[in-house]
């Protein structure tokens, strides 16, 4: 028997007339998957109040939500720094259109319980999956509780630690932990989840937005306690960048998956404001293009499709499918014979090296093969 496919794609924010079109090059391939991930970085909604702590904010049409679940995705995560850019009502209005179209939402809801309960769906060969979502990156009051909607948190504190005491002004290094009831949260989630399912994956909107391979500290300690805890594979978003992977116990931690369809429209107003100068100088080579529509690092066009490779509820393989974005912002598959392939495999190389992980990869096909699983 054939082995399941799951494929899980990065960051979704659709700012175009055609919401279809940004899925052109991919929907084949992920109607084709048995199952497929995404994560949501807009609102699907007719209207909504823009909060004052939202930073980049677009209210995309309704029709985006239909043009997700023609692409092929069937549960989205909407954890995220993103999830109540509009209010409430808007993110409850969305979560009802992605629904109405068969697209199931994990990650945010009403109240906590809901944004902590689990998507279950049972493959062709039977293998019961789990899915939950989570989100370090928080602005406040994004996270849901009990009588107030928003999205599952996985927080994180940060400590700056001075190395030279005599040295005012120098270089401080930076230290960050898992919020300890946001942890054993997520932990009690995957061990309820593991009783009801074969599989448990989890996605988790973290990490340092733009800056070449580095991995934040809270990072390594949530996906250990993840898989500890029994999860089979984290799929990790929001850095706008590939990260490097690692194996943990023979399970993957992917812990960037870039962009997907993702539009980023850039105007001289934009350019030139005091919150972008500040963000461009994490990143490498980026430099705005007002012509374009993915007005991203350059970086970020080297992207991926994860996979998982499941056969009679078990893990049996784990990869991705590398993808480059063009400044129409719409993502394609690569093959081995594009330099654009060879390229995306010699930077996840080098940033997981960088990150001192122990991700190994082989090339089989199309398929770049992470070594160690199972």
């Amino acid at each position: 028997m054939e082995a399941c496919v799951i494929l899980a794609v990065g960051d979704i924010a659709p700012d175009r007339p055609d919401p279809d079109t940004s899925y052109d090059a991919v929907r084949v391939r992920l109607t084709a998957a048995d199952l497929t991930l995404a994560q949501l970085e807009t609102t699907f909604a007719a209207k909504g109040l823009r909060l004052p702590q939202a930073r980049h904010a677009v209210l995309a049409p309704v029709e985006g939500a239909g043009a997700v679940a023609r692409a092929g995705i069937d549960v989205i995560s909407m954890a995220g720094n993103h999830c109540l850019d509009w209010g409430s009502e808007a993110m409850l209005e969305c979560i009802g259109h992605l629904e109405g179209e068969g697209v199931a939402v994990v990650g945010a809801g009403p109240d906590i319980a809901a944004a902590r309960k689990p998507v279950i769906r049972i493959l062709p060969d039977g293998s019961r999956v789990a899915v939950l979502a989570y989100s370090s990156i928080l602005p406040q009051a994004y996270w849901a509780e009990d009588r107030r909607p928003g999205c599952a948190p996985m927080r994180a504190h940060t400590l700056y630690e001075q190395v030279e005491h005599d040295q005012p002004g120098t270089p401080a290094r930076i230290h960050t932990f898992a919020h300890r009831g946001d942890l054993a949260a997520l932990e009690a989630d995957i061990r309820a989840a593991r009783a009801e399912a074969d599989l448990v994956v989890v996605s988790l909107h973290w990490g340092i937005h733009f800056v070449r391979a580095v991995i934040a500290d809270y990072q390594r300690e949530v996906a250990k306690a993840a898989i500890a805890a029994g999860a089979d594979a984290i799929f990790g978003h929001h850095a706008h960048i590939l990260k490097g992977i690692e194996v943990i116990d023979g399970r993957p931690v992917f812990h960037s998956l870039c962009n997907f369809a993702c539009d980023l429209r850039m105007d001289e107003a934009h350019a030139n404001s005091k919150s972008f100068k500040e963000i461009q100088t994490l990143a490498e080579d980026w430099v705005p293009d007002f012509d374009s529509l993915y007005n991203f690092p350059k970086a970020s066009a080297l992207s991926m499709v994860a996979r998982l490779d499941i056969r009679q509820g078990r893990l049996v393989r784990a990869g991705f499918h590398p993808v480059h974005i063009g400044r129409d912002a719409v993502p394609r598959f690569t093959t081995p014979d594009d330099p654009k392939f060879s390229e995306t495999v010699e930077y996840m190389r080098a940033v997981t090296a960088e990150a001192g992980l122990n991700g190994d990869y082989t090339i089989d096909g199309d398929l770049v093969v992470v070594g160690g699983i199972g």
